[in-house]
């Protein structure tokens, strides 16, 4: 190893041979803790899913928008009628004889003059123009394909598809490339095309133009780039943004989302209509006031899932509105809460069963896992957990039904680890937090899931989970949490949670951050993890020290491996309990990876001063080189889309088995060592 490699090849030989390290045996001291501690949450909130996540560049390619989402909204919402060459036509919105009952929606272009009656120099044909979310942004030399059902009414049809640049009202657009496509069929045929533009574009149009009279139906418009992660359908650089957290599991699709956000049952999220051919999902208004295509849906999460070897963790309703139907986040504690009839529980238990199935059963001796096959995954998707419900006011109601859908699921399916919920507001003294851990308590549930958002000065000073009894047969999952703010402070008194939270990991098996997305412009809510627009994403101070601690997970703790001179005591949150002592701004973490053979030291100051930080780790044996990383910067630095000031800063030191660290003002440091 000379002095001229480069960081980037220190780390790489750093960590070459990891594979072939054999399991060791943990040094004694240590406290066995969950492995899976870090995880993500993914909601569609925020556009998070379309216009986002799922690459789909094409809004409302289905026509299926409608007033029920937003004032004014329709099927032609997001298109335009286009003319070029002085056309004639009009444009039908029609609901008979669709592709599918869940896609009823289509448009018909009647084309009265084209090509073949005026002759223009310029543009010929009728049709439709749409703009995607914001634009469609491509790249030069970039395969996209475009693919639409169309069906022809009458004589034989030619179709310009065509992706442009706009050019200014009257002006034709710029041509990046186009195809023609023939359509003959009067049943529904998908057709397709690759488009590859000649330059990058971040405001692309796509034009649909009909070159001959008469009519056409035309529905399920679809732009995909092909450069997807793993080809399955996901923005590369957003997926690629969750794999370097470097997660345990996922959990989806919400959040309020999961039970239709209070519109009525009418809305609630049910799996077995978003998995299947595209064109055969049922489209749903969002919780947050805009359209889900569902193209995101159940195969492509658990494909997800898959692609970034994580677990799974499906939420399903149970038969509960959510806690804020019809005003009930203004009624608090009185919340309303609507509930369907205990006849109808049948149906939301057997949904969860053939989940189940779906995931986890025998194409040979199972519908809806022969479902799964013939979408393009025969091999089972290995489910472990299942939640049910979400955050729900704990009312009797809520009870009922809950137990009703536990005690059958868990009967026919004793593997599967259910995960319940202790209400919206996770702290002492609530009410919904008291009655969902007594309920938890009853049954023997093995995971609840929390949920707080709270002030920095909360996540600084609580140490709730020191409190909770050993003796619950019942674990924690931390479903969402986050500090109120976006500033290094707040990314640092999380990552002082974190410590706390992996001190207590006999206790508290799972977390994860939430919201996970927000688009610029469509945010519902903030903080928010990874903020993007359609050229890139923007990771926050807190995705960097998440990333941190899902880079050190491990199944052994040790508390007494660092010692921290003088710590400051955390200004004492106004909410915390009487008989909780307050946290300090400093703290520190050593996990142990028996399987990687990795050992990880994590140190917090999220103070004004300088801190000593005495570190033995004789016990393990460390030998030659180490691996720092560094997140460190001024409190109220802040990412966003004008500038990223905070970054992880990574380099290489020799290992030592004793040593004093300096810990910098607003800080957060990881030593990683290969044992």
């Amino acid at each position: 190893m000379t002095k001229r490699m480069t960081i980037a090849a220190l780390l790489a030989a750093a960590t070459l041979g990891l594979n072939a390290q054999k399991p060791m045996t943990a040094p004694k001291g240590g406290k066995a803790i969950s492995d899976e501690l870090i995880g993500i949450f993914f909601e569609d909130i925020s556009s998070s899913a379309d216009g986002g996540l799922y690459a789909e560049l094409i809004q409302n390619g289905s026509f299926e928008f409608n007033p029920n989402e937003k004032d004014g909204w329709g099927p032609s919402t997001a298109w335009k009628m286009v003319r070029p060459g002085h056309s004639l036509g009009k444009l039908d919105i029609r609901m008979t004889d669709g592709i599918h009952p869940n896609n009823p929606t289509y448009m018909r272009l009647h084309t009265e003059r084209s090509k073949e009656y005026y002759d223009y120099k310029g543009w010929k044909g009728f049709g439709l123009e749409n703009g995607g979310f914001d634009g469609i942004s491509v790249k030069a030399g970039a395969k996209y394909d475009f693919s639409a059902f169309f069906r022809n009414v009458d004589k034989t049809k030619q179709v310009r598809v065509v992706l442009g640049v706009p050019q200014g009202w009257g002006k034709d657009p710029k041509v990046l490339d186009e195809a023609t496509i023939t359509v003959s069929d009067k049943q529904w045929k998908k057709y397709g095309a690759v488009l590859t533009p000649s330059e990058d574009c971040k405001n692309a149009i796509l034009q649909i133009l009909v070159l001959n009279v008469g009519d056409l139906d035309v529905d399920m418009v679809s732009l995909m780039p092909e450069d997807t992660y793993n080809g399955h359908g996901l923005r590369k650089d957003l997926t690629q943004a969750l794999a370097d957290l470097q997660p345990k599991f996922m959990r989806f699709p919400g959040g309020c989302v999961v039970h239709g956000g209070g519109d009525g049952f009418w809305n609630t999220y049910r799996w077995k209509t978003t998995i299947g051919p595209k064109e055969s999902r049922r489209q749903l208004k969002n919780t947050w006031g805009y359209h889900q295509s569902v193209g995101l849906g159940y195969y492509e999460y658990f494909q997800l899932c898959e692609d970034l070897n994580m677990q799974p963790v499906p939420i399903l309703p149970c038969g509960v509105s959510c806690q804020g139907t019809n005003g009930g986040w203004n009624m608090w504690p009185t919340q309303a809460q609507d509930v369907c009839p205990m006849s109808d529980m049948d149906e939301w238990t057997q949904d969860a069963l053939d989940l189940i199935e779906w995931a986890n059963g025998d194409p040979a001796t199972s519908k809806w896992a022969k479902m799964r096959a013939d979408q393009g995954h025969p091999a089972p998707f290995n489910l472990r957990y299942l939640g049910i419900g979400n955050e729900e006011k704990i009312s009797p109601e809520f009870n009922e039904r809950f137990k009703y859908m536990y005690e059958r699921i868990t009967k026919a399916h004793p593997e599967i680890v259910i995960v319940g919920t202790a209400g919206p507001g996770s702290h002492s003294g609530n009410p919904d937090f008291e009655a969902g851990w007594k309920l938890a308590d009853e049954l023997g549930m093995p995971i609840i899931d929390e949920h707080y958002y709270e002030p920095n000065a909360y996540f600084l000073s609580s140490r709730q989970y020191d409190k909770y009894p050993r003796d619950r047969k019942t674990k924690v999952y931390l479903g969402e949490y986050a500090a109120k703010d976006k500033k290094l402070i707040d990314a640092l008194a999380e990552g002082l949670y974190l410590l706390h939270v992996e001190r207590n990991a006999d206790i508290v098996c799972m977390t994860s951050y939430a919201p996970l997305f927000a688009k610029k412009n469509a945010t519902n809510w903030n903080p928010d993890m990874i903020y993007f627009d359609n050229e890139r994403p923007y990771l926050t101070c807190s995705y960097y020290v998440q990333q941190l601690f899902g880079q050190s997970s491990g199944q052994y703790y040790y508390g007494d491996c660092v010692q921290i001179e003088n710590p400051d005591a955390a200004p004492r949150w106004q909410g915390l309990p009487k008989d909780q002592e307050s946290g300090t701004l400093q703290g520190q973490s050593v996990v142990l990876n028996v399987k990687t053979r990795k050992l990880y030291v994590k140190l917090v100051n999220a103070g004004a001063e300088v801190k000593k930080a005495n570190i033995d780790l004789s016990r393990f044996g460390v030998k030659k080189n180490a691996i720092i990383t560094t997140i460190a910067g001024k409190a109220d630095d802040e990412n966003n889309y004008e500038k990223q000031p905070i970054a992880p800063q990574k380099q290489i030191i020799k290992a030592q088995k004793k040593f004093t660290l300096d810990m910098e003002p607003y800080s957060m440091v990881m030593l990683e060592y290969q044992l």
